[in-house]
């Protein structure tokens, strides 16, 4: 009883809980074909409880907006949340639940050794983050836009992120930006324009002084094949 006492208590245990809780709750809700659902309903389920007690909303707003940061959800904040309100777990969110069940540290350490290597797409290339040696391909069609380089450009900026050093701001930003440009290249009718005022405001970030390493050049070369024809910041 006393160790339960003591696991109930202890915050960064907690913490962990209720990312890894709301990450898998939201698996099985884009399963089930439930698009942005209301992320307190995840106290409904199994999933919400930690040792035998339920975790308060409290603690899954900040564990939403945690996700949100690393790219592993996408959803709609207000004012009134540090996280959002709704939300739905993105490709990347996907993985982390079925190759690392749902433990966000697991999976971002998977490429921590050495020069760390990005994998984009349906091996479609790689970049290595702390190398110059990396190889990166992509072809336009006809009227400038190719979706598949979109969803490679968009997966590389979104695990890139992170490693950037970027403001946290900043790294949320082009982790969310990033997501607009995957869903716009995988929608029926990508829209040329969205793709270029999104992948111009990436490129904007990615230009930043404060930006580490060849990596950010690396990204913002690749973004002007990506997207041929992008307007300044």
């Amino acid at each position: 009883m006393q160790e339960r006492q003591r696991q109930r208590a202890d915050p960064k245990a907690r913490a962990v809980a209720a990312r890894t809780g709301l990450l898998t709750w939201l698996w099985h809700q884009k399963n089930d074909g439930v698009g942005h659902p209301n992320v307190e309903a995840i106290l409904q389920s199994p999933l919400s409880r930690f040792v035998g007690e339920r975790l308060a909303p409290a603690e899954f707003d900040r564990a939403g907006a945690y996700l949100m940061s690393k790219g592993l959800i996408t959803g709609i904040k207000t004012s009134q949340t540090e996280g959002p309100v709704r939300a739905e777990i993105t490709a990347e969110g996907q993985d982390c639940v079925e190759h690392y069940d749902g433990d966000v540290s697991a999976y971002e350490r998977r490429n921590s050794s050495g020069n760390t290597t990005f994998n984009i797409g349906e091996n479609t290339g790689n970049i290595a983050a702390n190398s110059r040696d990396f190889t990166m391909n992509a072809t336009t069609s006809k009227d400038g836009i190719n979706p598949a380089a979109g969803v490679m450009l968009a997966r590389a900026l979104r695990q890139a992120a992170p490693v950037l050093g970027l403001p946290e701001d900043d790294a949320q930003e082009l982790t969310e930006l990033a997501t607009r440009l995957e869903t716009e290249a995988v929608s029926e009718s990508p829209n040329p324009s969205r793709f270029r005022r999104w992948g111009s405001q990436a490129v904007g970030i990615l230009e930043s002084p404060v930006v580490s390493g060849a990596l950010g050049s690396v990204l913002a070369a690749f973004a002007g094949v990506a997207l041929p024809g992008l307007p300044s910041a």
